[in-house]
């Protein structure tokens, strides 16, 4: 009999969230963030939805991620594609989700070891 870890080893794991924090690796995070499939995890400068630009998805390029997961906040709310560009120009598949939704898909792809990253809006 075989058995897996509910957790990769040595990737990031979101235990919890609500509509204002979301909590990786037992840490608390109260603003925007993006939660690599291993790695560290970063601020992601974007206080709200209207606000997002360019620079915010080439800050995610920067990390090299295979599929990103865009938590737009406690809504779904979709991003225009030219936003992301160079996302689709670099071959990055992006999905987007409200956050609960964006977490528990964040969770069961990094548990599959997929290079997967979690873009999350923290609405304010």
């Amino acid at each position: 009999m075989k058995f897996h870890l509910d957790e990769p080893q040595g990737g990031n794991s979101i235990s919890r969230h609500d509509g204002q924090t979301v909590w990786v690796n037992g840490e608390q995070h109260s603003s925007s963030l993006l939660v690599p499939w291993s790695g560290s995890v970063q601020p992601w400068a974007l206080d709200s939805f209207e606000l997002l630009s360019e620079s915010h998805f080439e800050q995610i390029l920067a990390l090299k991620p295979e599929l990103v997961i865009f938590g737009s906040g406690s809504r779904l709310r979709f991003a225009k594609p030219a936003l992301y560009r160079c996302l689709i120009n670099a071959r990055i598949g992006v999905e987007t989700m409200d956050l609960a939704a964006a977490c528990r898909t964040y969770n069961v792809l990094a548990s599959e070891s997929r290079a997967v990253l979690a873009a999350l809006l923290i609405d304010r």
